[in-house]
């Protein structure tokens, strides 16, 4: 690619390459619910969640992007002057006015790189999927300048104290984004449908935590699902009566339904949430009755008014059961991140489709597979879309190359993370809030988590300035199980010694 211009259209707009940031730290759900005296299996079981990440005060959200493009631009070769767009997905804000975008303008401007379009997109756990759509229509349209754009999302999802905190989580991705891709973005095939509501909100500025009515969000992630799938099908069916020429459809002349995905993936905050998801597109299909469904199921709901039945929860139990099959198929393979890093609200689909990516033995069988997506942030604002792996051919980014990159991330979630107590945690969350607004501010937990290559807080001045630096380390050994019961004895000491020094 170069930066003269192109005089063609782009095609098979799509992810090239991709880098994950797995936080050092968690703790597991199920000695969770023994620390908060609940019944075993409520979260482990009743949400579907078996570990949480956890930030130390080293990591903020600038930290995390900074060193998930950091390794993008390394891993992939990819130069700073050859990325002309850079779009940032969050909801963790740490400035009113000034973006993450332009504090990751450092990777760039040390390259004599300040021609970098974007800024950040913030609602919710959507901003990811604005951020990607607006990557993607740039190099479709006229502005396109030939080079890459890159996508950075991540948030540090955190709850106060009490049967909301195991719904966090923690984690970042960057994605570089251009045109003949392994994983293509299928063009017109995208649903939207967006509403005022308060379901989930953070209008306090001064603390850490959102206002949540769980119940609602549940029964809006319905709707949008029911409204979104409904227009998806009708798109995708005319996309492909349109551009049956084309290779991006893999469509047959029948309707479009679950059977027609590879795989089925949502925002996931947590398992529970994403199967409760597909059994409502199912009903979907059943209500409409879908061929792939014996006659003699969907003749029971054919005539039910799906609108009414939102808050039906001995129906849901019962589209649970039926699509069990399909969940574990289609779904189930793209859970593995969010089960074992909890929520990551604006990347949180993007680790379904990772999951799901390295789910598969090796990446033929992926190919002219089609994969359907739904994106959703409370407030709120959702879209479903469908995204195509093929074979590239002479082309530096490949479908096992993205596979290998996802491969590494899996790794370091399996092998290299430290376990750390419930109780260390709380105590974590309880500094992480008495230092929110604090200034000057330099971090002082453990920096042995860090691995070399990290980026990480430095330091904030009195004028809330920030300062990050670089990890370099000589001593970048494997972690191993010895290292959890390492970090805990760190991290007790270290609040113990604040304890008695009274810096606390």
């Amino acid at each position: 690619m170069n930066g003269a211009g192109y005089l063609h259209r782009p095609s098979s707009v799509g992810i090239l390459a991709c880098e994950l940031y797995i936080p050092p730290l968690y703790v597991e759900q199920s000695k969770l619910e023994v620390h908060e005296n609940i019944s075993k299996g409520k979260y482990t079981i009743g949400l579907g969640q078996q570990r949480m990440s956890i930030c130390s005060d080293h990591e903020d959200i600038c930290s995390l992007c900074l060193t998930v493009l950091s390794r993008l631009l390394d891993e992939t070769g990819v130069h700073p002057q050859q990325i002309g767009r850079l779009d940032v997905g969050t909801e963790t804000l740490i400035d009113k006015a000034k973006s993450i975008k332009t504090v990751l303008m450092q990777l760039f401007v040390d390259h004599d790189n300040t021609a970098v379009e974007g800024v950040d997109n913030v609602n919710a756990c959507y901003g990811g999927t604005a951020a990607i759509f607006n990557a993607i229509h740039w190099i479709e349209s006229s502005f396109w300048d030939g080079r890459y754009a890159v996508v950075v999302m991540g948030d540090i999802a955190v709850y106060p104290k009490g049967n909301a905190r195991p719904t966090g989580g923690a984690g970042a991705c960057a994605l570089l984004i251009g045109p003949n891709a392994p994983v293509v973005f299928e063009s017109g095939c995208r649903a939207t449908y967006m509403a005022h509501v308060y379901d989930f909100y953070k209008p306090n500025l001064n603390s850490l935590y959102p206002v949540v009515d769980g119940q609602l969000t549940v029964q809006c992630v319905i709707s949008a699902l029911d409204t979104c799938y409904t227009q998806f099908c009708t798109k995708s069916q005319m996309n492909h009566e349109s551009h049956s020429h084309t290779h991006t459809s893999t469509l047959t002349s029948r309707e479009v339904n679950l059977s027609t995905f590879a795989a089925v993936l949502f925002h996931t905050p947590y398992v529970k949430l994403a199967q409760k998801s597909l059994a409502r597109l199912y009903l979907n299909d059943l209500i409409r009755a879908c061929p792939y469904i014996p006659s003699a199921i969907s003749e029971k709901y054919k005539n039910l008014d799906i609108r009414t039945l939102i808050n039906d929860k001995e129906l849901e139990r019962e589209m649970i059961e039926q699509s069990k099959e399909l969940y574990e198929q289609k779904t189930l393979p793209g859970v593995y991140f969010a089960q074992n890093m909890g929520n990551m609200y604006t990347s949180s689909v993007y680790y379904s489709l990772f999951s799901f990516l390295i789910s598969q033995p090796n990446e033929e069988q992926l190919y002219g597979r089609r994969i359907l997506l739904f994106s959703y942030g409370s407030g709120l604002a959702s879209s479903m879309y469908s995204v195509v792996c093929r074979k590239v051919h002479e082309c530096r980014f490949t479908l096992a190359q993205l596979q290998r990159s996802i491969q590494r991330a899996r790794e370091r979630l399996d092998n290299e993370r430290m376990e750390i107590s419930p109780e260390i945690m709380d105590k974590i969350f309880l500094e992480r809030e008495a230092n929110q607004h604090k200034v000057p501010f330099v971090p002082k937990q453990p920096m042995e988590i860090l691995k070399s290559g990290d980026i990480y807080l430095k330091s904030i001045d009195k004028n809330y300035r920030r300062s990050y630096d670089k990890l370099i380390s000589n001593d970048n050994s494997e972690r191993d199980a010895d290292n959890s019961n390492d970090v805990q004895q760190l991290y007790t000491d270290y609040f113990q010694n604040r304890q008695t020094s009274g810096d606390v």
